[in-house]
């Protein structure tokens, strides 16, 4: 039984990746997470915010004292002090990774502007990561910000990345697009060699004792599937870029479902936190028994075999689905 599928170019020899979580941090639990059979990692997030601030700090320390004493080199900080920085530790950490596992390592670059901050790309890509998953967390709140304005955001992000690098890139993307279709088909076009399709977005709660704003962080569930399985029934075959579903990935049944509307690869994250790297390998028997059972030989057999693909207008067959959803309530 052949369970091996490709993702932007990465031969992988099963669908399931563990999406980027504070789980990759840790060396001893990313080699566990390459015993129970995961193919690819996607590391933890370095932000936009971290690398300027950074980018900040190194500046004042070699100008802010440039009218001293030319003798006076106390001014400057010891190596430590500028080298240890936070995007320096994520970039040896992608040098741990790859010396300790065989299976590709995608590292996680998470921001929004354009800016000095996307030269990371390329350290990453130089310090061994074999792939680079964009993360553009936007969330357009400004009424005077226009829908087209922030497609020219994202478009321009690709791009800009895309011209560090020579490893593929993935996007994650928002399931907020007016029309998300033709936004993909534009990132496809920007070079997008990968679609990840979806963040979450994690929603703030408000504290009734102490009146405050506070973060309220709720792990996925099955249930949550639903939103990226029609996306990538409706996009598969469509673009090029390949497609990966995140997102309430927890069963072998999830996975499945998942591979027959189009997915390359579907990515844990929750599911790994809730119940560990051993997650991974129940999964993978799961799904070799159901695909014998259901005598399947591989899963490009069953990719797409769900999509719309065959469907001339997705649109009024999601129409009629929605009919017979609400006809179905008794």
């Amino acid at each position: 039984m052949d369970l091996s599928t490709t993702y932007m170019g990465l031969k992988l020899k099963n669908p399931l990746v563990a999406s980027a979580s504070p789980l990759s941090r840790h060396v001893d639990v990313v080699r566990q997470l390459e015993d129970a059979g995961t193919a690819a990692v996607v590391m933890y997030s370095l932000f936009e915010e971290q690398i300027n601030h950074e980018i900040r700090e190194l500046d004042y320390f070699l100008t802010a004292h440039s009218e001293g004493h030319a003798e006076a080199l106390s001014y400057f900080p010891e190596p430590e002090t500028y080298n240890n920085l936070h995007a320096e530790d994520y970039l040896e950490h992608i040098q741990r990774l790859k010396q300790a596992v065989d299976i590709p390592i995608i590292a996680s670059l998470n921001g929004v502007s354009s800016g000095g901050w996307m030269r990371y790309a390329r350290s990453m890509e130089e310090a061994g990561a074999d792939a680079i998953e964009l993360n553009i967390y936007y969330i357009a709140a400004n009424p005077e910000v226009s829908a087209q304005q922030v497609e020219q955001m994202y478009l321009l992000d690709v791009s800009t990345v895309k011209e560090q690098v020579n490893i593929p890139v993935a996007v994650k993307l928002s399931p907020y697009f007016s029309a998300l279709a033709n936004m993909a088909k534009k990132l496809d076009h920007a070079g997008a060699d990968a679609l990840v399709l979806f963040n979450r977005f994690y929603q703030p709660d408000i504290d009734l004792e102490n009146l405050e704003v506070v973060p309220n962080l709720t792990l996925s569930t099955s249930n949550e599937i639903r939103l990226p399985l029609r996306w990538i029934a409706i996009l598969y075959g469509r673009v090029n870029a390949s497609l990966a579903a995140t997102s309430g990935v927890h069963t072998a049944e999830d996975v499945l479902k998942l591979l027959m509307a189009g997915a390359d690869v579907t990515m844990l994250c929750s599911a790994l936190l809730k119940e560990g790297p051993g997650k991974i390998a129940q999964i993978l028997s799961d799904m070799m028994d159901w695909m014998e059972s259901h005598e399947y030989e591989s899963v490009e057999q069953m990719k797409g075999s769900m999509s719309y693909k065959n469907v001339a207008e997705p649109a009024a067959f999601e129409r009629a689905n929605y009919i017979r959803v609400l006809q179905s309530i008794k």
